[in-house]
């Protein structure tokens, strides 16, 4: 889903002390008709790019000549991307659900395809960045995954900010690199300010891992 923006974004009540009211944000630079496609129409492909750079350097095995070669550029380009870095309440990555991973680089990148009440589905891809070794995927990427994605279900189960408390996974088989791979999220049940979650993640019938949660919704002003 392109369009999708979870309901459940930082209130004014979680500016002080905790988190930026991003939905307030949004509507009123909506309202005063400003762009609000932050990073503009040419970050995703930026994303893309950065990606696959991690993708090479995760299996890169340099000479010294391309590693020196290498390093001047990077290093030229650092200069230039400083002039652009924000704070985090400003970064692209807190608006961007029309993007992968949120456009958020260091996510594995999902789609969603529906979020609500009852929970969250979304397609993800662990790239060759994630291997962990014999072409299957680190089992701390596969967490990340599970972590953001249950948080969201969190979020848009209670419609408010939370945050992780304990997470368990377990693997059950190999989770393959470069594969679309189907990731659920949902609450099974809420005891105050605790909410309980379950996530799967399928490889087409084959169940690759699965995941238990505690999120707390924060209270105004919690960090």
């Amino acid at each position: 889903m392109s369009e999708l923006r979870p309901a459940a974004l930082p209130s004014e009540e979680h500016h002080e002390g905790g988190f930026r009211p991003m939905v307030e944000a949004i509507d009123a630079e909506l309202a005063n008709g400003q762009d609000t496609v932050r990073g503009g129409a040419h970050y995703g492909e930026l994303v893309e790019q950065v990606r696959t750079l991690m993708d090479r350097a995760r299996l890169l095995s340099p000479s010294d000549d391309l590693a020196l070669e290498t390093i001047s550029i990077l290093e030229k380009l650092n200069e230039q991307l400083e002039a652009a870095v924000v704070t985090e309440w400003s970064a692209p990555t807190w608006t961007r659900h029309d993007l992968p991973g949120r456009g958020n680089i260091t996510l594995p990148p999902f789609i969603i395809d529906t979020a609500d009440r009852d929970g969250v589905h979304a397609r993800i891809t662990f790239r060759t960045f994630h291997l962990g070794g014999n072409n299957a995927a680190h089992g701390g990427h596969i967490s990340l995954g599970f972590d953001d994605l249950m948080g969201m279900a969190a979020a848009v189960h209670t419609g408010s900010v939370t945050r992780t408390a304990s997470l368990t996974v377990d693997y059950r088989s190999v989770t393959p690199l470069n594969t679309e791979l189907q990731l659920r999220a949902w609450a099974e049940r809420q005891d105050g300010r605790k909410v309980y979650l379950r996530a799967t993640l399928h490889d087409g019938d084959r169940l690759c891992a699965e995941a238990h949660g505690l999120f707390i919704v924060l209270k105004p002003g919690q960090q």
